[in-house]
């Protein structure tokens, strides 16, 4: 062991188990606090081995970017994951182990160039999914921002220097270029083909005449619902995660809201309960789980004989049904718990003849009478050519 004095780490050697015949290595290392303090790590096959992962520990603890990427993840995570809800987390760590690891697991962070990323970005476009199929616009997107927020989590916190994505650009699409949706025929349609799956028929009622999201839909108990103000709670959210049932608020503060809903669905959900058993006000009014969903919604799909959509686009057919009423964005956004700046961009294509009746009416305004008065009182009436 040597020990050195002042600034200088205090290094040991790796070791040899005499019983395991396996490595260890053990050093000391400061902690945040500055303080001084033992490491040691058993299980290693070789000393090399153990002498890397006493390097890279030590290269964590300092935030040095001559670590690897996958070290760095693994502060990122540190970093990260106590912040987040337990279902974005997985969702982000099974993108980074399957996609970004794989690739860039090996390389130094300081010396990922943006040409790595191009080559990545290219491979990931062209790669083909386990159904045979290209990855969608929308998932490489989500891909590419992962991958950013790594880097840009280095940037901000760790003085990397430079963001090699700062100098490409990004792949995939934030909204998928075709939003699917069905009208009220088709969904009716469909409704009558699923009537005999009561648990998935009454769950697709309240997916399409309310507008919420599953997990919403899901974390509903028979409390949530106010049949004499014919209302729903909207306050939290279901997950399955890891085979367990996982409730957690909703998505975010605005998607906390009441949502009436209309009468025809006040007396299906009474029907419903008067199905269940003994319901206790807070018990899940569904429990049926997402596979069964997807599979019931294919079948009923067929069987009505309409275009085959997924479960979330009965979120898309509920705004479009409120679009083609009449319906503001401000009014849609309340009732989705989105903000109404994203539903005038992401729906407001949905109806074309929606334009085509503005479009009408400023034509009426154009071609009318316009008056124009002059300070001493008079008034000239100007014609407006069509």
């Amino acid at each position: 062991m040597v020990l050195k004095s002042g600034r200088e780490a205090v290094k040991m050697p790796a070791y040899r188990d005499g019983k395991t015949k396996k490595w260890y290595c053990k050093f000391y290392f400061k902690n945040w606090q500055g303080e001084l303090q033992v490491k040691m790590k058993r299980g290693f096959l070789t000393k090399r081995e153990a002498l890397t992962w006493e390097r890279e520990f030590k290269l964590r603890q300092e935030g040095d970017l001559t670590m690897t990427f996958a070290e760095f993840v693994k502060l990122y995570e540190a970093d990260r994951r106590p912040r987040l809800k337990m279902h974005t987390w997985l969702s982000k760590e099974y993108i980074i182990n399957d996609k970004l690891i794989p690739y860039f697991g090996k390389k130094t962070m300081n010396q990922i160039k943006a040409t790595d990323i191009i080559k990545w970005q290219n491979e990931l476009m062209n790669q083909i999914s386990k159904d045979g199929k290209q990855y969608s616009a929308t998932y490489l997107k989500t891909i590419n921002n992962q991958l950013t927020a790594i880097f840009n989590h280095a940037l901000k916190y760790y003085d990397l220097k430079v963001s090699p994505m700062a100098k490409v650009g990004s792949m995939g699409e934030k909204h998928a270029t075709e939003m699917l949706f069905w009208t009220r025929e088709e969904y009716g349609m469909f409704a009558e083909a699923v009537r005999n799956e009561p648990q998935c028929y009454y769950a697709f009622e309240v997916l399409y005449w309310c507008g919420i999201r599953l997990g919403e839909m899901l974390a509903l108990t028979f409390a949530d619902v106010d049949a004499f103000n014919k209302t729903i709670t909207i306050n939290k959210s279901y997950q399955r995660l890891r085979g367990q049932d996982v409730v957690t608020p909703p998505k975010t503060k605005k998607s906390i809201r009441i949502i009436s809903i209309p009468e025809h669905l006040c007396r299906e959900l009474d029907e419903y309960k008067a199905m269940q058993y003994k319901p206790d006000s807070e018990d899940r009014i569904f429990t049926v789980g997402k596979h069964k969903l997807r599979s019931v919604m294919e079948k009923g799909a067929v069987a009505a004989n309409v275009k085959r959509i997924r479960v979330h686009d009965l979120r898309h057919s509920h705004v479009s049904l409120l679009i083609d009423m009449g319906f503001s964005p401000v009014a849609i956004a309340d009732r989705l718990g989105h903000e109404s700046i994203e539903i005038t961009f992401r729906y407001a294509h949905l109806f074309p003849t929606k334009q085509s009746e503005l479009a009408d009416r400023l034509n009426a305004s154009m071609s009318s009478s316009r008056s124009v008065s002059l300070p001493e009182g008079k008034i000239i009436q100007l014609k407006v050519r069509e």
